[in-house]
């Protein structure tokens, strides 16, 4: 399997030129690459909470789907194993509309009859990304009045996983 880029490559907002269609003869990416985040929402969809806790972006850049699945991954198992699977909501707000494509090089031996450099490099999907703005929610927990800091460790922990630094919000 091969191993995946740096995201360095990716992370500056540019015009995006990955245009997706209902009508296959209008979309520059014939196909979308499948997404790694399994749910957006977890815990307790049913009842009310007191307190809400956020986890704003600070920059405006790109964060790619597995990331926001890891930290999806990270906070939710510290949350379920303190309060349960009832005692929290936890939402992601960001959806990873942004197709990542990357133009593979060959090189080594024998590389010159593979690869044709940068002629039509228009690349191949790799994968999704959510396009974040400065101040945009990426990450929401409900939780009661008891329960806030826990919460705040939480995004902490998920805070972590992305690119960018993020500030934690009480409302």
């Amino acid at each position: 399997m091969a191993k995946i880029r740096k995201f360095c490559a990716y992370r500056r907002l540019e015009r995006p030129y990955t245009r997706k269609s209902k009508y296959r003869k209008l979309s520059f990416i014939k196909s979308t690459p499948h997404s790694k985040i399994v749910r957006f929402e977890c815990g307790n969809l049913k009842d009310k909470f007191e307190k809400k806790v956020d986890l704003v972006s600070k920059n405006a850049l790109q964060i790619r789907h597995n990331a926001i699945e890891s930290a999806r991954l990270s906070s939710n198992r510290m949350l379920e194993k303190n309060l349960g699977k009832v005692g929290f909501r936890l939402s992601i707000r960001i959806y990873p509309h942004h197709v990542l494509r990357e133009n593979p090089l060959a090189s080594g031996a024998g590389a010159d009859r593979m690869s044709t450099g940068m002629k039509m490099s228009f690349g191949k999907p790799i994968g999704s990304a959510a396009r974040v703005k400065e101040g945009q929610t990426l990450l929401t927990v409900s939780v009661n009045k008891n329960n806030v800091d826990l919460a705040k460790k939480a995004l902490k922990r998920a805070s972590y996983k992305f690119p960018c630094p993020c500030s934690i919000v009480v409302r």
